[in-house]
């Protein structure tokens, strides 16, 4: 699951932390998650107690979301390694017309249909798939009443990493990932692509970096790096 840095939270609830320690991670509630902006605002989710889910913190969100501006409103998104939800549901709730959230967790698969069901949102699918297998299965591609496939204008691209590390195993299948999505049907034409790994990384040295992706904007907060690509025509068959 993701090794996510996670969102802050009010320091008069939040646990001592030893402050000494160069890699503590910010003060938040456990297992809580806040909307940011847009028709949801303000609300505050409770996601399952599973240790490796560490939502992307306000701040990056609030960077990312500002980033995108307005190619949100209208855009079908896809949130790979979903977790709590974070990303896709910050797009729901600024505007995006839909959102697949893909996690191999069937505990947080439960946590987001759940989470859906009461916002009241029916624009949106809930798959329990492991990330790229999911984007293996050729005949989601092409968006129907019955499937979640492509093509996405937004993708949400948040694999499990080590904090200050740029560890093989990690970097190979961030690789792998951005070679499937570069298949055809899975992003459209000018598709932005947002890559959260750790900040030992540096997404175009990547095993594999699509050449018609272009590195929009870079980012580093503590031990995490984050990265927002688009896709353009340029090399497209």
């Amino acid at each position: 699951m993701k090794a996510r840095k996670p969102s802050s939270a009010n320091a008069t609830h939040a646990p001592p932390v030893d402050r000494s320690d160069p890699n503590r991670l910010p003060n938040r509630l456990p297992n809580r998650l806040r909307i940011i902006g847009g028709r949801w605002r303000s609300t505050r989710l409770q996601f399952p107690d599973v240790a490796a889910i560490r939502p992307t913190p306000d701040r990056v969100r609030e960077t990312l979301f500002n980033w995108l501006q307005q190619s949100i409103v209208g855009a079908r998104c896809l949130d790979l390694f979903a977790g709590s939800g974070a990303l896709g549901l910050e797009a729901l709730s600024r505007g995006a017309s839909h959102a697949v959230f893909v996690d191999r967790e069937p505990i947080m698969t439960r946590y987001l249909r759940d989470t859906l069901a009461r916002l009241q949102c029916d624009t949106a699918q809930v798959l329990s798939a492991d990330a790229l297998d999911f984007l293996k299965q050729v005949f989601l591609k092409q968006p129907s009443a019955s499937t979640s496939g492509g093509p996405f204008d937004v993708v949400f691209l948040d694999p499990p990493f080590a904090l200050g590390s740029a560890n093989n195993a990690a970097t190979d299948l961030l690789s792998q990932l951005c070679q499937q999505l570069e298949t055809p049907g899975w992003l459209n034409t000018n598709a932005w692509i947002y890559l959260e790994c750790s900040a030992a990384v540096e997404p175009l040295a990547l095993k594999y970096w699509p050449s018609n992706w272009r590195l929009h904007r870079s980012k580093q907060t503590g031990q995490v790096g984050y990265h927002l690509a688009q896709r353009t025509a340029a090399t497209e068959a």
